[in-house]
């Protein structure tokens, strides 16, 4: 068929043309804004998942909700080793200005500014301003307020202030991390601290958080209190109604249709994971030779489809791994065929060492994002169908 016609997008973080069985979550959503809006307290919320699980696009959804509504809206996404200071100070500055237009006291809106400069340029190693770099701000920094040089309470202040600039307008401020999991232990303390003295106060502004599987459990070693200061939602793969959904409905829009068979086919190859049914759908559209798709279509495609995921999807994620860090890897593969969690001493039982000798290199797995401590003693795979993928790698 026509691919320049072809509906289906794999990409990272890229919507798909039908954003189906997340409805749920949306809704939820709907009700955070409005509770919110009205002075009623309410948790911020965490989005948890594998990668593929659609977390990101899930996120950006939840973000023009908020824009909808009128709330100021900023993003960050963390990376390991990155201070959270600039790239919060970014967000906030994008949903002020957002809230600016519609203040009625602008001296207000650049007093904020003012405490946000200040806030950005803080070396909080130093406890001095940093001349060279420049966050955009055309104000004064001000001082004696979030700029102390300790996050935490840097923090607190400065989302304070954000929130008094929201109630102002009448709505709200809501701040998205991306890869939430990969902000610093200073960093993850501080935005607890700031979500807590914000839900205390009734303040109108929310985080929404998303990262993988054991963010939880990274929050609540920071903060105790975390378990009960945030709404997790596990964000997992789709049922057969909902991956039959994302891929007929943007295929009936371009007057295309599947067999029954052809969706058991894809199902079960794409195990109902968001990413893998876009990239399934995708490859299958390419082969097929007219509607409606049927199940030698697929079967076709296929192994189009897996070499493909297997160069970008998986490949690139292993070729980050070193020698040691891929032994390691296969060793987990070897012992979940589902690629459920496993037990780090079976990890090392299976490679013939001692666990305290592995602990460097499954370290760096996590922080490298292939896998995570899915409870104390045990690994998983942060990738879904990763372990399948492995065992196909020549040792």
């Amino acid at each position: 068929m026509d691919p320049v016609r072809n509906p289906f997008a794999p990409g990272a973080g890229q919507r798909p043309p039908e954003l189906a069985g997340r409805d749920a979550e949306l809704a939820q959503f709907d009700v955070v804004l409005e509770r919110v809006a009205h002075g009623r307290p309410e948790r911020s919320l965490v989005l948890t998942g594998l990668r593929g699980v659609g977390k990101t696009v899930l996120l950006n959804q939840l973000r023009s909700a908020a824009i909808r509504r009128g709330w100021g809206t900023g993003k960050v996404e963390a990376r390991p080793e990155q201070s959270l200071r600039r790239p919060i100070a970014s967000a906030l500055h994008m949903a002020v200005r957002e809230l600016a237009g519609r203040h009625r006291d602008p001296e207000r809106i650049e007093a904020f500014l003012g405490v946000l400069k200040a806030f950005a340029l803080r070396d909080s190693a130093g406890g001095k301003l940093r001349e060279r770099w420049q966050p955009g701000i055309d104000v004064p920094a001000s001082s004696g307020r979030a700029d102390s040089g300790d996050i935490e309470i840097d923090l607190v202040e400065l989302l304070g202030d954000a929130a008094a600039v929201a109630r102002d307008v009448g709505v709200g401020i809501a701040l998205f991390v991306d890869e939430m999991q990969d902000l610093g232990a200073a960093d993850v303390s501080a935005v607890c601290a700031a979500c807590h003295e914000l839900a205390q106060m009734g303040a109108p502004l929310i985080v929404v958080g998303a990262g993988l599987p054991h963010l939880p459990a990274v929050l609540s070693s920071s903060k105790s209190y975390s378990e009960r200061l945030f709404h997790y939602i596990r964000i997992g793969r789709l049922g057969r109604a909902a991956a039959d959904l994302a891929l007929r409905a943007p295929a009936d829009r371009e007057g295309v249709d599947f067999t029954t068979e052809a969706l058991d086919a894809l199902y079960a190859a794409a195990d109902g994971y968001p990413y893998f049914v876009q990239a399934y759908g995708k490859v299958t559209w390419d082969a097929a030779g007219g509607s409606p798709i049927s199940a030698d279509d697929v079967g076709v495609a296929c192994p189009a489809a897996e070499a493909e995921l297997a160069v970008g999807f998986f490949g690139s994620r292993y070729e980050r791994a070193t020698p040691a860090e891929r032994e390691y890897l296969r060793a987990m593969a070897d012992l979940s065929a589902d690629d459920k969690p496993v037990g780090t001493a079976e990890v090392a039982q299976r490679l013939g060492r001692r666990p305290a000798s592995l602990s460097p290199a499954r370290d760096t797995l996590i922080k490298k994002g292939l896998v995570y401590s899915a409870e104390r003693g045990s690994i998983a795979f942060t990738v879904p169908h990763f372990g399948r993928y492995l065992r196909t790698q020549p040792p």
